[in-house]
This record gives structure tokens, sequence and C-alpha cells, in this order.
């Protein structure tokens, strides 16, 4: 998960943080400028409609309800999610890559989750599962 400070400090640097919001399944640090939406799930990575937002679509943000909306018919969201592939890249070290294969969302603490079967999950220990 990325840290946003550089892409708000370049929006704030070019005057538009007024005017401009950045939406983004990333983290902000405290020195994050002007609206700025973080921590959005289900990420792109895990197949979130985050991942098929594009240029011009128009987002409705209901900060009461903890809500964001893309603008766009609902069968062009389908067609999209439909299309939607996500990639995962190759980190380098084989324990960020297990770590990313098995992480929950950051919504939940970005967690290693188990999975069925594994020697080390909720199940091995008789806990819920």
């Amino acid at each position: 998960m990325r840290e946003m400070l550089s892409p708000t400090s370049a929006i704030a640097g070019r005057g538009l943080d007024r005017e401009v919001a950045l939406i983004t399944d990333g983290r902000f640090s405290g020195a994050s400028r002007g609206a700025s939406i973080g921590h959005v799930t289900p990420e792109a990575a895990a197949g979130g409609p985050i991942g098929v937002v594009r240029d011009g679509d128009r987002i409705r943000v209901d900060i009461p309800a903890k809500r964001l909306d893309v603008m766009i018919p609902e069968a062009e969201l389908q067609r999209r999610l439909s299309e939607f592939h996500p990639t995962r890249r190759p980190t380098g070290s084989s324990f960020l890559d297990a770590y990313a294969a098995s992480v929950g969302p950051a919504s939940r603490g970005a967690l290693r989750q188990a999975p069925p079967g594994a020697p080390w999950g909720p199940q091995a220990s008789g806990g819920p599962g």
C-alpha cells in the first residue's frame, strides 16, 4: 500500500488542492493537503471497483455514509469489472510476495489470513474459521 504524500504534494504544488480530490487505496501521512480519501477497500489489487475508475469519471463522495459512488451506469460498471484482471507484480522478496498473497484488506488491519487447511490458521488451533 503506497504512501500518497508525493501525489498530494504534486496536486497542491500546482495550486489544485481546492479543486482536485485524490481518491486511492493507498495511505496518507499527516503531511497530506487537500481533499484526500485513502484506504479505499476493496483495493484495486483485490478486484475492487476503484480499479476500473477512468479519467473523467465523476465520483460522488458521501462522507457521513462513508461511501463513494462512481457515477456511471450500473451496466457499464459491471462491464468494466468483468474485463478487469488485477495483476500481482513480484516484489523481489519472497517474504513480501508471500505476505501480499495472504494479506487481508487495510480496513481490517492488513493482517495475514490463513488459507484453508494452513497449519498456522485459526482452524489449526480449534478457533473460529
